[in-house]
């Protein structure tokens, strides 16, 4: 909700003060995307743990931070080989 928030509140100031694109794609994709896309991880978390499914907690976070990881990799590895075509 406060990545919501926020990105509304930018929204408004960015259409008033006439803010060039790779501002508003900074707060938008960068910042609100970040905080919501973590927060979202940590509830689903927060409530395996509560549940005592301590398996899929570490499932969960083995999965997220190896898939994240993987996925800076493979998108470093693709823009390297399409730079260097």
């Amino acid at each position: 909700m406060i990545g919501s928030f926020i990105l509304g509140l930018f929204f408004v100031i960015s259409t008033q003060w006439n803010l060039d694109t790779k501002y508003v794609l900074f707060m938008a994709v960068g910042f609100c995307g970040s905080l919501t896309t973590m927060s979202a991880f940590l509830l689903e978390s927060g409530s395996l743990i509560e549940n005592k499914h301590f398996g899929l907690v570490a499932l969960n976070i083995l999965a997220n931070m190896g898939l994240s990881i993987g996925a800076i990799f493979t998108g470093k590895s693709i823009m390297g080989m399409i730079m260097n075509a």
